[in-house]
Formats: structure tokens, sequence, C-alpha cells
């Protein structure tokens, strides 16, 4: 077929294609408005498993993962919720979403017949929420929406979007881990096409992506030396004690990456030279660049902005110590045909202490890499806090208690359990609910994709 309209984002909408567009949601089969999954700690969610050929086309995700502290003044099951956001000076609710959720709630994606995940990433970082701070910010490929309160909050509640394409021939299949401790709400649409015959194999690259994290990277310098001063100035020739983004064999295309930095110097945290090797490269590498700041396209240090295919997520000067940056090759794609290593230096020469993490996205041949993750306890966010109290230690030593006093404290314990036995309840009818909604929407997509290749479509 004469392909007139070229396949850039606009033109494209303007080609015929013989496809079936298609959703697999949270939606409420019955009719009412609970259109969210319940994911209890532990459990793995299945939220789609699609016969193709076929491609995601886009990912909209909501979550929250209530920490409640003390009980609220109603139940929730009599109050038909399953949370309540109120002001702490209100009394009506005692909760708050769970500061690290976005690091303990693994996404992961599978192709075809990959027996292990082609994407693998914390959810928030998959996203573009480092440190699991949330953060408005707009981009061509990732969107995040946060309400005001929410914004520069670690686990602020948010909209997440993506948009980038993830083709399959036989099978996509897309699962939520939550290794937490509190149950996670998670309302989501994922959007994509059915196709009437494969795509070429020859030709077909899939989506990757991977989280990775240093904490703290291997930097040889003292902390009291400044970053730009003249005793950092050491050669760096061979790039082999650079922090690794991706390292891959097959054929394929480095898309970009999302990278968080909590710098512990003090000074500033860049001035890392990028190094990518691809197929055969020794030394120097195919792209060889001149500074963190740089690979991001910004100059003079980061600055506070969002553009298309760069820019700051999460800027320094909003949360000291702490930047989020992102950088997508989408017009300007890094393709190789054996095998690719992105690095970058933590400090120029590898100079520099920081705690990094990246997540990378990628398309590339089958069999992919298999991907693997740091355990929960790992991959927790830095998160600057008062001295932890401790209730027995903090508490005056000749305080005696009235029998009054003792009254009101076991008569709240006793309303926290008697709550929290009526939250529990509640949560694990959802859970059980979400398990056949799961179950059901996996046969919905196979009726839609039988009425597709059964229809006729000259």
């Amino acid at each position: 077929m004469s392909n007139v309209l070229d396949m850039d984002l606009f033109s494209a909408v303007a080609q015929r294609k013989v496809v079936r567009s298609a959703r697999v949601s949270s939606w409420d089969h019955s009719g009412l408005n609970n259109d969210h999954y319940v994911i209890q700690p532990g459990e793995t969610a299945v939220l789609a498993d699609i016969e193709g050929p076929g491609k995601i086309t886009h990912l909209w995700f909501v979550q929250a993962c209530r920490r409640v502290l003390g009980p609220g003044l109603q139940s929730y099951p009599k109050a038909g919720s399953f949370m309540a956001e109120s002001a702490g000076t209100s009394g009506m609710s005692y909760e708050d979403n769970d500061p690290d959720y976005y690091r303990k709630v693994l996404i992961k994606m599978y192709w075809d017949d990959s027996p292990t995940p082609n994407v693998l990433a914390p959810l928030g970082d998959f996203f573009c929420i480092g440190h699991s701070l949330t953060s408005n910010f707009q981009s061509i490929p990732f969107t995040v929406s946060a309400r005001p309160e929410d914004d520069k909050n670690f686990g602020g509640a948010a909209a997440l979007n993506c948009y980038l394409p993830m083709p399959f021939n036989s099978r996509a299949r897309i699962e939520l881990e939550n290794q937490g401790e509190n149950a996670l709400v998670q309302y989501f649409y994922i959007d994509y096409e059915l196709r009437l015959t494969p795509f070429n194999p020859k030709e077909l690259l899939y989506f990757h992506a991977h989280w990775r994290r240093e904490n703290p990277t291997n930097g040889w310098a003292p902390p009291e030396m400044q970053t730009n001063s003249p005793e950092t100035s050491v050669p760096n020739l061979d790039g082999k004690d650079n922090y690794v983004l991706l390292d891959t064999t097959g054929s394929g295309t480095y898309i970009g990456c999302n990278h968080s930095v909590a710098h512990f110097q003090g000074s500033w945290w860049g001035e890392g030279d990028d190094m990518i090797f691809i197929d055969d490269d020794t030394w120097p590498p195919s792209l060889h660049g001149t500074g963190s700041e740089d690979y991001f396209c910004q100059g003079w240090g980061m600055q506070k902005n969002a553009y298309p295919f760069c820019g700051s997520i999460l800027h320094e000067s909003d949360m000291p110590n702490y930047q989020v940056s992102y950088r997508w090759h989408l017009p300007d794609p890094i393709r190789f045909n054996k095998k690719i290593r992105v690095t970058m230096e933590h400090g120029h020469a590898n100079h520099l202490t920081d705690d990094w993490s990246t997540t990378v996205y990628w398309y590339q041949t089958l069999p992919g890499p298999r991907l693997e993750i740091l355990p929960v306890k790992s991959r927790l966010p830095r998160r600057p806090q008062y001295p932890p109290h401790n209730s027995t230690t903090d508490r005056p030593k000749d305080k005696k208690l009235t029998t009054l006093q003792k009254e009101m404290i076991a008569q709240r314990d006793e309303r926290f359990k008697d709550f929290t036995r009526d939250l529990e309840t509640l949560f694990e009818g959802k859970a059980k609910e979400s398990r056949e909604r799961a179950r059901k929407n996996i046969e919905i997509a196979r009726d839609v994709r039988r009425r597709f290749l059964e229809g006729s479509w000259e």
C-alpha cells in the first residue's frame, strides 16, 4: 500500500486502517460507580490479558494507597466508601497515602511468549514519579497531573498517562504487584488496537522499560570536594565506572529515560558526561556527551521547565537536593543492531557519591534481557524527616494517668480494632470482586477480538 501520508504523529490519523479500537479498564460491571480495583498486599493483579495482533496506544492510571493511622468517626462499609480525605482538625478521619507506595508497587508487562517481564519498574518511576515524589509535568510520551495539595508530596495522588505505542503479535499482559503493606486502590484505562494481520516479525520491535538504582553511587572524591573544582579534573578515558542506565543485546532503539538523583554533597549533582556504546564500540563510544544537564538538553544547570522531549519533572529549587529529569529520543532515536550500553558519569569522572535511579525505555527484538529489580527495602526513597517519635521514651516518666484517661486510651484502641476489622473486610470483598472483574475483562477482550475478526472490512 502506498504510504502517501507517511507515519508522522498527526498525518497518521488521516490514513484509513482496518483496526478495532478497544479498551480494558477498571469499570464496574454492575453499572454502579465502584470503578476501581483493590489489590491486596502481596497480590498480583492482571490488568489486561489481550490476544493479538495489536498495539497498546495509551495507559491512564489513578491510584491511592491509604494508611489508616487511627479510627474515623464512621465505619467505611456503612458510609459506602473505602477512604476519606478531611482536615486533620475535623476528627472525621485519620489516614494518609503511604508516602513510599509508588516504589512498593511494581508494573510488569509481557509481550507474546516472553517468560519474564519486558517491562519491570516501580509504578511511580515508570510514569516519571521519581523518589515517590509527585510532581506535575507534561511531555509528549508521559504526563503527571496532581492537585495542588498533592504536588511535591511523597505519595501524592496523581493521574498518570503514557502514550508510547506497545505492539504485540500474539499476546499482551499487564500486571501490578503490590509489595506494600496496605491495599492499593487502582483505576485504569488500557487503550489498544487490534489488527487483522500480524506485524512483520523482521521489522517488529517490542517495548521495554527497566528501573535501576545505585544508592549510593561509588564516587571517589570526599564530600568536601566541590563539583567543578580544579581537583575534580581527572581523566575518564574508558567509562568503566560510569552509572549504567541500560545494557542489552539484540537489535532495537533506545528512546530515553527519566533520572532521579538525591544529592548529598550540597553544590551540584551534574557534570557527568553521557557515554553511549553501540554495537562493537571500544573507545571512544559512538555518542560522547559533555555533562548531565547537557544530555537533558539544558545548560548552566537544570532549569525549571518541562518541554516535549526534555526537561525537569521535579526541580531542585522546589525540593532541595532532589532532581528528576527526562530526555526522550523520539525525534532523534538511538538505534543499535547488536547491543547497546547507555552510561553516564556521576559527577565528572565519577567523583560524586549520590543516590541515583533511572527508568529507561527502549524497543528491541525478542527475546529481551532477563530484567531484575531490587527488593522493596532497597527501593524505598530517601525522605527528609524529623527524628522518629518514640511513644515510650518521649513520654514524661513521671506522668500518672487518671482513670478516665486510661479508659479513653483503651476506648480508642478498641475502636481502632473494630475500625480496622471493618476496613479489612471491606477491602477483601472489593479485592475478590476485582479478581472476578479481571477474569471477566479477559473474556470481554476476547469477544471484542472475535467480533472484529469475523467482520467484513472491505
